[in-house]
């Protein structure tokens, strides 16, 4: 089996990428190895990848059309597609690249699969698209019309753009509405790297709206778990089951304060907390519904926050030494 995977230096990227070629299929990696974060993590993700045979790796920039041409030359059986401008913060400072990268660079790989004759696209969505939703408990039946930023509109797009692609041309798509996914490799600028950093260093801990928000976090182990299972299913090429999309969370609502004091305990340091005001774009409180989850593949997230906690941990104090 041929896959290329996209972000594959990224943080679910490389998790995802090093577990298909485990299984010794083929795999063609696309990652810009931009600067958004440190350029230093994701060529150590790539290392691990590159002593994989079975892998290749292309610097390329999504955005630029002659990758369709590159898809039609390796003939994928599936894509899965993780490369994205994320975080909601970046989104309001650059707003072109989340153009770029999320929606132009997307329509490029619905046409690469198009032209391939890739049978199966899975793609990264967001938790963000569901914005001002009232409901507590964020379903995928919910419509989502009120992203808050530019991310969750990208984002949202992405599923519409899909949906189109999987009627016209008879694609399987499957978009991953991602919670606050977290763990080893993890990306700098969320917020379990940002707190332990701050914590271990002593330095002060930026805590938006004094703590007062709430986040289904989902660990990485069970975030690539599901990805596999949904992946290693048989094909489905045509009826309602050729567009789908799954939440992947937990489906437990953690306080930011409880995820501090956690990260405390695994470091034996007290944090020195520095209250600002609700950041735009945020949201309050996430919680995923996962039921549709469990009723198609029959998945159970298995790893607590506290337990994932201690595993950043460890790999965070590894890491930094």
């Amino acid at each position: 089996m041929k896959y290329i995977i996209t972000g594959c230096a990224g943080f679910i990227g490389m998790h995802v990428a090093e577990e298909i070629l485990k299984k010794g299929d083929k795999v063609l990696g696309f990652d810009t190895l931009n600067n958004y974060y440190s350029t230093k993590l994701k060529k150590k993700r790539l290392q691990i990848l590159r002593k994989y045979k079975n892998f290749s790796f292309h610097k390329f920039d999504i955005s630029n059309k002659k990758i369709i041409n590159i898809f039609s030359k390796f003939r994928p059986h599936k894509t899965i597609h993780l490369a994205a401008f994320a975080g909601v913060r970046h989104s309001i400072k650059k707003p072109h690249d989340y153009i770029n990268t999320n929606i132009l660079g997307f329509l490029n790989i619905l046409e690469g699969c198009r032209h391939s004759g890739c049978k199966h696209l899975i793609y990264a969505s967001s938790s963000s698209v569901y914005g001002l939703n009232d409901n507590k408990i964020f379903s995928e039946k919910q419509i989502c019309t009120t992203p808050l930023s530019l991310y969750g509109a990208s984002k949202l797009s992405n599923e519409h753009m899909a949906h189109s692609y999987s009627h016209l041309f008879k694609i399987q798509t499957t978009g991953l509405r991602f919670f606050t996914v977290y763990g080893p490799w993890g990306r700098p600028d969320m917020a379990l790297y940002i707190f332990t950093e701050a914590i271990q260093k002593r330095k002060p801990l930026p805590l938006f709206n004094s703590g007062k928000m709430s986040r289904d976090f989902t660990f990485i182990e069970d975030v690539v778990q599901s990805i596999l299972k949904i992946n290693y299913k048989k094909i489905i090429k045509k009826g309602k089951g050729i567009f789908k999309i799954y939440n992947i969370g937990r489906g437990e609502e953690i306080k930011l304060i409880d995820f501090i004091k956690e990260i405390e305990k695994n470091l034996g340091k007290k944090a020195k907390i520095k209250n600002l005001p609700m950041q735009a774009g945020d949201v309050k409180s996430s919680n995923a519904n996962i039921s549709n989850l469990f009723k198609d593949y029959k998945i159970k997230p298995k790893i607590s926050y506290k337990l994932g906690i201690k595993k950043f941990v460890d790999w965070y104090l590894d890491y930094s030494n």
